[in-house]
Protein backbone atom coordinates (compact mmCIF):
# COMPACT_ATOMS: atom_id res chain seq x y z
CA UNK A 1 0.00 0.00 0.00
CA UNK A 2 1.33 3.45 -0.88
CA UNK A 3 2.49 5.55 2.12
CA UNK A 4 0.13 8.44 1.27
CA UNK A 5 -2.91 6.17 1.19
CA UNK A 6 -1.89 4.46 4.44
CA UNK A 7 -1.47 7.84 6.16
CA UNK A 8 -4.90 8.94 4.95
CA UNK A 9 -6.54 5.80 6.35
CA UNK A 10 -4.84 6.19 9.72
CA UNK A 11 -5.93 9.83 10.01
CA UNK A 12 -9.53 8.92 9.08
CA UNK A 13 -9.61 6.11 11.64
CA UNK A 14 -8.26 8.42 14.34
CA UNK A 15 -10.86 11.09 13.60
CA UNK A 16 -13.68 8.49 13.62
CA UNK A 17 -12.53 7.13 16.99
CA UNK A 18 -12.50 10.62 18.49
CA UNK A 19 -16.01 11.45 17.29
CA UNK A 20 -18.47 11.17 20.18
CA UNK A 21 -21.39 8.81 19.73
CA UNK A 22 -24.67 10.64 19.21
CA UNK A 23 -26.66 11.12 22.39
CA UNK A 24 -29.81 9.10 22.85
CA UNK A 25 -32.89 11.25 22.47
CA UNK A 26 -34.25 12.51 25.76
CA UNK A 27 -37.37 10.82 27.05
CA UNK A 28 -40.42 12.96 26.38
CA UNK A 29 -41.75 14.53 29.54
CA UNK A 30 -45.29 13.52 30.38
CA UNK A 31 -47.75 15.01 32.87
CA UNK A 32 -46.43 15.61 36.37
CA UNK A 33 -48.12 15.07 39.71
CA UNK A 34 -49.27 18.40 41.16
CA UNK A 35 -47.87 19.36 44.54
CA UNK A 36 -51.36 19.66 46.04
CA UNK A 37 -52.57 16.21 44.94
CA UNK A 38 -54.62 14.34 47.53
CA UNK A 39 -53.27 10.91 48.47
CA UNK A 40 -55.17 7.91 49.83
CA UNK A 41 -53.53 4.94 51.57
CA UNK A 42 -55.35 1.83 50.32
CA UNK A 43 -54.92 0.03 53.64
CA UNK A 44 -57.49 2.41 55.14
CA UNK A 45 -60.32 0.73 53.19
CA UNK A 46 -58.79 -2.60 52.15
CA UNK A 47 -58.00 -4.66 49.09
CA UNK A 48 -59.67 -7.71 47.61
CA UNK A 49 -57.70 -10.92 47.22
CA UNK A 50 -56.16 -10.56 50.68
CA UNK A 51 -57.55 -13.60 52.42
CA UNK A 52 -57.80 -14.47 56.10
CA UNK A 53 -59.46 -11.20 57.04
CA UNK A 54 -57.76 -9.21 59.76
CA UNK A 55 -55.47 -11.98 60.99
CA UNK A 56 -51.99 -10.79 61.94
CA UNK A 57 -49.56 -10.31 59.04
CA UNK A 58 -45.81 -9.89 58.91
CA UNK A 59 -46.46 -7.25 56.22
CA UNK A 60 -49.87 -5.80 55.41
CA UNK A 61 -49.76 -6.95 51.77
CA UNK A 62 -48.63 -10.54 52.47
CA UNK A 63 -50.96 -13.14 50.99
CA UNK A 64 -50.71 -15.53 53.95
CA UNK A 65 -51.23 -14.66 57.63
CA UNK A 66 -48.25 -14.61 59.97
CA UNK A 67 -49.25 -17.92 61.57
CA UNK A 68 -48.52 -19.70 58.26
CA UNK A 69 -44.79 -19.14 58.64
CA UNK A 70 -43.28 -22.39 59.86
CA UNK A 71 -46.37 -24.40 58.85
CA UNK A 72 -46.03 -24.02 55.09
CA UNK A 73 -42.66 -24.69 53.48
CA UNK A 74 -40.08 -21.87 53.51
CA UNK A 75 -40.45 -21.57 49.73
CA UNK A 76 -44.23 -21.15 49.94
CA UNK A 77 -43.84 -18.62 52.74
CA UNK A 78 -41.36 -16.55 50.74
CA UNK A 79 -43.58 -16.58 47.65
CA UNK A 80 -46.61 -15.60 49.72
CA UNK A 81 -45.01 -12.18 50.24
CA UNK A 82 -45.86 -11.35 46.60
CA UNK A 83 -49.14 -9.46 46.17
CA UNK A 84 -50.49 -11.65 43.33
CA UNK A 85 -54.27 -11.52 43.04
CA UNK A 86 -54.80 -8.44 45.19
CA UNK A 87 -56.98 -5.69 43.77
CA UNK A 88 -58.10 -2.33 45.16
CA UNK A 89 -61.32 -0.56 44.12
CA UNK A 90 -62.28 3.11 44.31
CA UNK A 91 -64.60 5.73 42.82
CA UNK A 92 -63.61 9.21 41.71
CA UNK A 93 -64.63 12.00 39.36
CA UNK A 94 -60.98 12.92 38.84
CA UNK A 95 -59.65 13.64 35.38
CA UNK A 96 -56.30 12.08 36.37
CA UNK A 97 -55.15 9.17 38.54
CA UNK A 98 -51.76 9.06 40.28
CA UNK A 99 -50.05 6.33 42.25
CA UNK A 100 -47.05 5.89 44.47
CA UNK A 101 -45.86 2.64 45.94
CA UNK A 102 -42.80 0.88 47.27
CA UNK A 103 -41.83 -2.55 46.00
CA UNK A 104 -40.44 -5.17 48.36
CA UNK A 105 -37.81 -6.56 45.98
CA UNK A 106 -35.32 -4.98 43.59
CA UNK A 107 -36.05 -7.65 40.97
CA UNK A 108 -38.39 -5.48 38.91
CA UNK A 109 -38.68 -7.80 35.91
CA UNK A 110 -37.84 -11.38 34.89
CA UNK A 111 -36.36 -12.77 31.65
CA UNK A 112 -39.71 -13.93 30.24
CA UNK A 113 -41.98 -11.51 32.13
CA UNK A 114 -41.82 -7.71 31.85
CA UNK A 115 -41.74 -5.19 34.67
CA UNK A 116 -45.38 -4.34 33.97
CA UNK A 117 -46.39 -7.88 35.00
CA UNK A 118 -43.86 -8.52 37.75
CA UNK A 119 -44.10 -5.13 39.47
CA UNK A 120 -46.78 -3.07 37.74
CA UNK A 121 -50.02 -1.56 39.05
CA UNK A 122 -52.71 -2.36 36.46
CA UNK A 123 -55.74 -0.05 36.24
CA UNK A 124 -59.24 -0.93 34.98
CA UNK A 125 -62.53 1.01 35.01
CA UNK A 126 -66.17 0.14 34.48
CA UNK A 127 -67.65 1.43 31.23
CA UNK A 128 -71.20 2.76 30.86
CA UNK A 129 -72.45 -0.85 30.52
CA UNK A 130 -70.83 -1.88 33.78
CA UNK A 131 -68.08 -3.93 32.13
CA UNK A 132 -64.49 -3.77 33.35
CA UNK A 133 -62.16 -2.36 30.68
CA UNK A 134 -58.43 -1.74 30.76
CA UNK A 135 -57.12 1.81 31.30
CA UNK A 136 -53.34 1.78 31.92
CA UNK A 137 -50.46 0.07 33.73
CA UNK A 138 -47.36 1.48 35.39
CA UNK A 139 -43.93 0.70 33.93
CA UNK A 140 -41.63 0.41 36.96
CA UNK A 141 -37.86 0.75 36.64
CA UNK A 142 -37.02 1.07 40.35
CA UNK A 143 -38.42 0.05 43.72
CA UNK A 144 -40.10 3.38 44.47
CA UNK A 145 -42.79 4.10 41.90
CA UNK A 146 -44.48 7.49 41.66
CA UNK A 147 -46.41 8.13 38.47
CA UNK A 148 -49.27 9.81 36.69
CA UNK A 149 -51.15 6.67 35.72
CA UNK A 150 -53.58 8.40 33.38
CA UNK A 151 -54.79 11.93 32.61
CA UNK A 152 -57.45 13.42 30.35
CA UNK A 153 -60.17 11.10 31.62
CA UNK A 154 -63.78 11.46 30.51
CA UNK A 155 -65.62 13.84 32.89
CA UNK A 156 -67.82 12.25 35.54
CA UNK A 157 -67.55 9.65 38.25
CA UNK A 158 -66.02 6.28 37.40
CA UNK A 159 -65.40 3.09 39.35
CA UNK A 160 -61.82 1.86 39.09
CA UNK A 161 -59.90 -1.19 40.19
CA UNK A 162 -56.14 -1.61 40.27
CA UNK A 163 -54.41 -4.99 40.31
CA UNK A 164 -51.27 -5.20 42.43
CA UNK A 165 -47.95 -6.69 41.24
CA UNK A 166 -47.84 -10.43 40.53
CA UNK A 167 -44.23 -11.35 41.30
CA UNK A 168 -43.23 -8.62 43.71
CA UNK A 169 -44.46 -7.48 47.09
CA UNK A 170 -45.79 -4.09 48.14
CA UNK A 171 -44.68 -2.22 51.23
CA UNK A 172 -46.98 0.78 50.76
CA UNK A 173 -49.53 1.83 48.14
CA UNK A 174 -51.31 5.16 47.73
CA UNK A 175 -53.74 6.34 45.06
CA UNK A 176 -53.70 10.04 44.21
CA UNK A 177 -56.12 12.40 42.48
CA UNK A 178 -56.23 16.18 41.90
CA UNK A 179 -56.99 18.31 44.95
CA UNK A 180 -60.50 19.27 43.83
CA UNK A 181 -61.64 15.73 42.93
CA UNK A 182 -64.06 13.56 44.87
CA UNK A 183 -62.64 10.21 45.99
CA UNK A 184 -64.17 7.17 47.68
CA UNK A 185 -62.30 4.00 48.57
CA UNK A 186 -64.51 0.93 48.05
CA UNK A 187 -64.24 -1.74 50.72
CA UNK A 188 -63.72 -5.36 49.63
CA UNK A 189 -66.94 -7.02 48.53
CA UNK A 190 -68.55 -9.55 50.88
CA UNK A 191 -69.27 -12.13 48.15
CA UNK A 192 -67.69 -15.54 48.65
CA UNK A 193 -64.46 -15.63 46.63
CA UNK A 194 -63.25 -18.09 44.03
CA UNK A 195 -60.09 -19.57 45.55
CA UNK A 196 -57.31 -20.69 43.19
CA UNK A 197 -54.55 -22.90 44.62
CA UNK A 198 -51.80 -23.55 42.12
CA UNK A 199 -48.35 -23.05 40.69
CA UNK A 200 -46.37 -20.31 38.94
CA UNK A 201 -49.11 -20.22 36.31
CA UNK A 202 -51.74 -19.32 38.92
CA UNK A 203 -49.14 -16.97 40.47
CA UNK A 204 -49.18 -15.12 37.13
CA UNK A 205 -46.14 -16.10 35.06
CA UNK A 206 -45.75 -14.81 32.32
CA UNK A 207 -48.62 -12.31 32.04
CA UNK A 208 -47.65 -8.92 30.62
CA UNK A 209 -49.57 -7.17 33.41
CA UNK A 210 -51.43 -8.21 36.57
CA UNK A 211 -54.91 -7.96 35.08
CA UNK A 212 -54.10 -10.53 32.39
CA UNK A 213 -53.56 -13.65 34.51
CA UNK A 214 -56.56 -15.98 34.09
CA UNK A 215 -57.60 -15.62 37.74
CA UNK A 216 -58.02 -11.85 37.27
CA UNK A 217 -59.77 -12.28 33.92
CA UNK A 218 -62.26 -14.67 35.53
CA UNK A 219 -62.74 -12.33 38.49
CA UNK A 220 -63.86 -9.63 36.06
CA UNK A 221 -66.07 -11.96 34.05
CA UNK A 222 -67.88 -13.18 37.15
CA UNK A 223 -67.59 -9.79 38.89
CA UNK A 224 -66.59 -11.64 42.02
CA UNK A 225 -63.63 -11.54 44.44
CA UNK A 226 -60.76 -13.94 43.75
CA UNK A 227 -58.11 -15.32 46.11
CA UNK A 228 -54.86 -16.23 44.33
CA UNK A 229 -52.68 -18.66 46.27
CA UNK A 230 -50.42 -19.70 43.43
CA UNK A 231 -46.83 -20.41 44.46
CA UNK A 232 -44.19 -20.51 41.75
CA UNK A 233 -42.70 -24.02 41.61
CA UNK A 234 -44.42 -24.90 44.89
CA UNK A 235 -48.08 -25.66 44.21
CA UNK A 236 -47.99 -29.27 45.43
CA UNK A 237 -51.34 -30.07 47.09
CA UNK A 238 -49.78 -29.56 50.52
CA UNK A 239 -51.90 -30.35 53.57
CA UNK A 240 -50.64 -27.20 55.32
CA UNK A 241 -52.09 -25.09 52.52
CA UNK A 242 -55.28 -27.16 52.68
CA UNK A 243 -55.63 -26.23 56.35
CA UNK A 244 -55.45 -22.55 55.41
CA UNK A 245 -57.96 -22.93 52.56
CA UNK A 246 -60.34 -24.61 55.00
CA UNK A 247 -60.61 -21.31 56.87
CA UNK A 248 -62.38 -19.75 53.86
CA UNK A 249 -66.04 -19.75 53.00
CA UNK A 250 -65.31 -20.03 49.28
CA UNK A 251 -67.73 -19.98 46.37
CA UNK A 252 -65.49 -22.46 44.51
CA UNK A 253 -62.09 -24.01 45.27
CA UNK A 254 -59.88 -24.58 42.22
CA UNK A 255 -56.95 -27.00 42.65
CA UNK A 256 -54.48 -26.45 39.81
CA UNK A 257 -51.25 -27.94 41.17
CA UNK A 258 -50.39 -30.63 38.63
CA UNK A 259 -47.74 -28.58 36.74
CA UNK A 260 -45.54 -28.83 39.87
CA UNK A 261 -46.23 -32.52 40.45
CA UNK A 262 -45.48 -35.86 38.85
CA UNK A 263 -47.96 -38.74 38.48
CA UNK A 264 -46.85 -40.45 41.71
CA UNK A 265 -47.33 -37.25 43.73
CA UNK A 266 -50.74 -36.64 42.18
CA UNK A 267 -51.79 -40.18 43.06
CA UNK A 268 -50.53 -39.81 46.63
CA UNK A 269 -51.85 -36.32 47.42
CA UNK A 270 -54.96 -35.44 45.40
CA UNK A 271 -57.53 -37.65 47.13
CA UNK A 272 -56.32 -36.74 50.66
CA UNK A 273 -56.42 -33.00 49.85
CA UNK A 274 -59.97 -33.17 48.48
CA UNK A 275 -61.12 -35.16 51.53
CA UNK A 276 -59.36 -32.67 53.80
CA UNK A 277 -61.29 -29.82 52.17
CA UNK A 278 -64.54 -31.80 52.28
CA UNK A 279 -64.10 -32.36 56.03
CA UNK A 280 -64.79 -28.65 56.56
CA UNK A 281 -66.80 -27.79 53.45
CA UNK A 282 -69.24 -30.56 52.64
CA UNK A 283 -70.73 -29.07 49.49
CA UNK A 284 -68.41 -26.29 48.26
CA UNK A 285 -67.63 -26.95 44.58
CA UNK A 286 -64.09 -28.25 44.03
CA UNK A 287 -62.52 -28.05 40.57
CA UNK A 288 -59.59 -30.31 39.67
CA UNK A 289 -57.44 -29.03 36.80
CA UNK A 290 -55.12 -31.19 34.72
CA UNK A 291 -51.55 -30.19 33.98
CA UNK A 292 -51.35 -27.85 30.99
CA UNK A 293 -49.30 -29.23 28.12
CA UNK A 294 -45.95 -27.66 27.31
CA UNK A 295 -46.55 -25.84 24.05
CA UNK A 296 -43.61 -27.65 22.43
CA UNK A 297 -44.66 -31.10 23.68
CA UNK A 298 -45.99 -31.84 20.19
CA UNK A 299 -42.36 -32.26 19.09
CA UNK A 300 -40.81 -33.51 22.37
CA UNK A 301 -42.12 -37.06 23.02
CA UNK A 302 -40.80 -37.29 26.59
CA UNK A 303 -42.77 -34.18 27.59
CA UNK A 304 -45.88 -35.46 25.84
CA UNK A 305 -45.67 -38.77 27.73
CA UNK A 306 -45.17 -36.96 31.04
CA UNK A 307 -48.35 -34.95 30.45
CA UNK A 308 -50.25 -38.09 29.40
CA UNK A 309 -49.23 -39.85 32.61
CA UNK A 310 -49.92 -36.81 34.78
CA UNK A 311 -53.39 -36.38 33.28
CA UNK A 312 -54.14 -40.06 33.80
CA UNK A 313 -53.14 -39.84 37.47
CA UNK A 314 -55.47 -36.90 38.14
CA UNK A 315 -58.32 -38.52 36.22
CA UNK A 316 -57.91 -41.71 38.26
CA UNK A 317 -58.03 -39.70 41.50
CA UNK A 318 -61.16 -37.90 40.29
CA UNK A 319 -62.85 -41.19 39.38
CA UNK A 320 -61.93 -42.66 42.77
CA UNK A 321 -63.48 -39.68 44.54
CA UNK A 322 -66.65 -40.01 42.48
CA UNK A 323 -66.81 -43.74 43.25
CA UNK A 324 -66.56 -42.86 46.93
CA UNK A 325 -69.51 -40.48 46.49
CA UNK A 326 -67.55 -37.30 47.22
CA UNK A 327 -69.99 -34.63 45.99
CA UNK A 328 -69.79 -31.53 43.82
CA UNK A 329 -66.53 -32.23 41.99
CA UNK A 330 -65.69 -30.67 38.63
CA UNK A 331 -62.89 -31.42 36.19
CA UNK A 332 -60.94 -29.44 33.59
CA UNK A 333 -58.86 -31.12 30.89
CA UNK A 334 -55.37 -29.73 30.33
CA UNK A 335 -54.97 -30.57 26.65
CA UNK A 336 -56.01 -27.18 25.25
CA UNK A 337 -55.50 -24.80 28.18
CA UNK A 338 -53.05 -22.75 26.06
CA UNK A 339 -54.76 -23.59 22.78
CA UNK A 340 -53.67 -26.19 20.26
CA UNK A 341 -51.43 -24.09 18.00
CA UNK A 342 -48.41 -23.86 20.37
CA UNK A 343 -48.68 -20.04 20.49
CA UNK A 344 -49.95 -19.63 24.06
CA UNK A 345 -46.58 -19.47 25.85
CA UNK A 346 -43.24 -17.72 25.47
CA UNK A 347 -41.22 -20.38 27.31
CA UNK A 348 -43.32 -23.52 26.65
CA UNK A 349 -44.47 -23.70 30.29
CA UNK A 350 -46.09 -20.40 31.31
CA UNK A 351 -48.91 -18.48 29.69
CA UNK A 352 -48.64 -15.30 27.72
CA UNK A 353 -51.67 -13.04 27.66
CA UNK A 354 -52.97 -15.17 24.77
CA UNK A 355 -52.44 -18.35 26.77
CA UNK A 356 -54.13 -16.90 29.85
CA UNK A 357 -57.12 -15.71 27.83
CA UNK A 358 -57.52 -19.17 26.34
CA UNK A 359 -57.22 -20.70 29.79
CA UNK A 360 -59.92 -18.37 31.13
CA UNK A 361 -62.19 -19.36 28.23
CA UNK A 362 -61.89 -23.03 29.24
CA UNK A 363 -62.29 -22.38 32.97
CA UNK A 364 -65.31 -20.10 32.59
CA UNK A 365 -68.07 -22.59 31.67
CA UNK A 366 -66.92 -25.05 34.34
CA UNK A 367 -66.90 -22.34 37.01
CA UNK A 368 -70.24 -21.01 35.80
CA UNK A 369 -71.75 -24.46 36.24
CA UNK A 370 -70.12 -24.83 39.65
CA UNK A 371 -71.51 -21.49 40.81
CA UNK A 372 -75.13 -22.38 40.03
Amino acid sequence: MKPAILLSLLVSASLFAQTAAPKAPAKPKGPTIPADAQWHDVTTWGVEGRGWGDQERKRWFDRLPAKAEGKVTPAVWGLSRDSAGMMVRFKTNADAIYCRYDLMDSGIAMPAMPATGVSGLDLYARDDKGQWRWVTCTKPDKQHVEAVMISGLTPGEHEFCAYLPLYNGIDKLEIGVPANAKFEGLAPRKDKPIVFYGTSITHGANASRPGMVHTAILGRRFDRPVINIGFSGNGRMDAAVGDLINEFEAAVIVIDCCPNMGPADVTAKCVPLVKQLRSKHATTPIVLVEDRRFTNSWITPAKAKFHDDNHAALKAAYEQLKTEKVPNLHYISGDALYGTDADGSNDASHGTDLGFMRQADIFEPVLREALK
